[in-house]
């Protein structure tokens, strides 16, 4: 969790990834930011994020991504 908070900051170090739960819904997070993001994450932690996973309920917060992530790393 730590790296992907890590990687959220270097994203936009100004929002609290610790409370913030409306990264996609309240428009914290563009479309390039996510793009960026899913790169990051898929590099970092070994894991294909497919169309079916970008929904915003997935990338709303720091938790949901890491409970993404942690599935995905199962699943591979």
């Amino acid at each position: 969790m730590e790296k992907l908070l890590e990687i959220l900051e270097d994203i936009d170090p100004d929002i609290d990834y610790n409370t913030e739960d409306r990264l996609i819904d309240g428009g914290c997070l563009d479309s390039l930011s996510i793009l960026s993001l899913v790169v990051e994450l898929e590099d970092t932690f070994g894991i294909e994020i497919t169309p079916v996973d970008l929904v915003p309920v997935n990338f709303n917060s720091a938790k949901a991504l890491w409970s993404m992530i942690q599935r995905l790393q199962k699943e591979n």
